[in-house]
């Protein structure tokens, strides 16, 4: 990065105060993912009333990247309805995994921010989708390990 950091001080900020970060013991879904590359193991535990989600929370034990959009993912789909969390999502991998230009997200810091990481730190795209991939396996409450591709 050109002035010497090494991530966005908006990712730092979801590293260093990860929000959600917690079990929740009155999940009504959850699901396990993995990124074998980097070793990064999470878990998404989320509350559905209905067709929103109420609470979303996580657990990893995974880089500073999969936790900071793990932390972004909390805040950006709690209290939506499922069927706008799973098209957003799709959107977010898949920019992600394009590695789409960051000026492209400009309206959204957070979107932004991790577009930005992925670009600076190609190798980290798994790590920055991994927690989005595992909420829609959340959403579909599979029982199985999801992995990242």
């Amino acid at each position: 990065m050109v002035d010497g950091k090494t991530y966005d001080d908006l990712v730092m900020d979801h590293i260093k105060n990860a929000r959600g970060y917690r079990a929740l013991d009155d999940a009504t879904h959850n699901a396990n993912g993995a990124n074998p590359l980097c070793g990064d193991e999470l878990t998404v535990y989320l509350k559905l009333d209905g067709d929103r989600i109420e609470c979303v929370s996580f657990q990893c034990a995974c880089c500073g990247i999969s936790m900071a959009s793990a932390s972004i993912m909390t805040e950006k789909v709690t209290g939506q309805r499922t069927a706008e969390v799973r098209a957003h999502l799709r959107s977010v991998v898949a920019s992600l995994t394009a590695r789409a230009d960051p000026a492209s997200q400009r309206a959204d810091p957070m979107q932004y921010a991790l577009l930005k990481t992925v670009q600076e730190f190609p190798v980290r795209t798994r790590c920055a989708a991994l927690p989005w991939i595992t909420l829609e396996a959340a959403l579909d409450n599979r029982q199985d390990t999801v992995f990242v591709r």
